[in-house]
C-alpha cells in the first residue's frame, strides 16, 4: 500500500489515471488523513475525478466536509457536481443538511440535482421532509417520482401511504418497484393489500420487492 506522501504526490500527477487511482486508494485511509488529500483534486480539470472527490467527502466525514459540500451545492456551475454534492450530504447524515437540500430540491434548475436532493432527504430520515417530498408526487419527471417515493419509504412516516398508493398502477415499473420497497417501511391498514397486489406484478423485480416488503412487515 502506498504511503500518504506517495498518494499526495500521485494526486499531483499530470496523468489523470494516476490521480484517479490515488483517489481510489484513499478508501482505506481514515478521514482526518484522507480529506486534506481529497481536497487536492476537488477542483480538478477532470470531471470524473472531481465527481469522485466530492463523493469521497460524504464517506470520509470530518468537521469541514459539511461546509465544503454545501458551498459546492449552492455555487458550483456544473450540475453533475452539484448533484454529487447533494448526494454526499445525504451520506454525512448531518441534520444541518436539511435546509440546503430543501433549497436545492425546490430551486435548482436541473432535475438531477433535485433528484439527488430528494434521495438525500430520505437518507436524513427527517420527518419534516415528508411535506417537501409530497410536492414531488405530482411531478411529470419519472425519475423524480422514483426518488421521492424511495425517500418517503426511508423516512417511514405512514401518514403518506394514502398518497403513494395510486402508484401501484404506474406505467413505469421502476416506480412500482420503489413503491413496493417503500411500503415495507410504512405499516398501515392499506399497506398489506397493496403489497399483495404488487406481489402479482408482471415485472419480476416489482413482485420480488413486494415479497421482501411483505416479509419485513410480518417481522415487525
Amino acid at each position: 500500500m502506498l504511503s500518504l506522501e506517495q498518494l499526495a504526490t500521485q494526486l499531483e500527477s499530470p496523468n489523470s489515471r494516476d490521480r484517479l487511482l490515488a483517489l481510489a486508494a484513499l478508501r482505506d485511509v481514515p478521514p482526518p488523513e484522507a480529506v486534506p488529500l481529497i481536497k487536492k483534486v476537488l477542483w480538478d480539470d477532470n470531471l470524473q475525478i472531481r465527481s469522485m472527490a466530492v463523493f469521497a467527502l460524504g464517506v470520509k466525514p470530518t468537521p469541514e466536509c459539511f461546509d465544503i459540500l454545501v458551498q459546492l451545492l449552492e455555487t458550483e456551475p456544473d450540475y453533475g457536481i452539484r448533484a454529487d454534492a447533494a448526494g454526499a450530504l445525504g451520506y454525512l447524515q448531518d441534520q444541518r443538511a436539511f435546509a440546503p437540500l430543501v433549497r436545492a430540491f425546490y430551486e435548482d434548475t436541473d432535475w438531477l440535482v433535485r433528484f439527488s436532493a430528494a434521495v438525500s432527504l430520505g437518507n436524513l430520515k427527517d420527518v419534516r421532509a415528508v411535506e417537501v417530498l409530497r410536492s414531488a408526487l405530482s411531478s411529470n419527471e419519472v425519475v423524480m417520482l422514483q426518488g421521492a417515493i424511495a425517500a418517503l419509504g426511508e423516512i417511514g412516516d405512514p401518514s403518506i401511504v394514502e398518497e403513494i398508493l395510486p402508484f401501484v398502477t404506474a406505467e413505469d415499473w421502476l416506480i412500482r418497484q420503489r413503491l413496493a420497497e417503500a411500503l415495507g417501511n410504512l405499516p398501515s391498514p392499506k399497506t398489506q393489500s397493496a403489497l399483495e397486489y404488487l406481489a402479482k406484478d408482471e415485472h419480476p423485480h416489482v413482485a420480488a420487492a413486494a415479497e421482501i416488503s411483505l416479509q419485513r412487515l410480518a417481522q415487525r
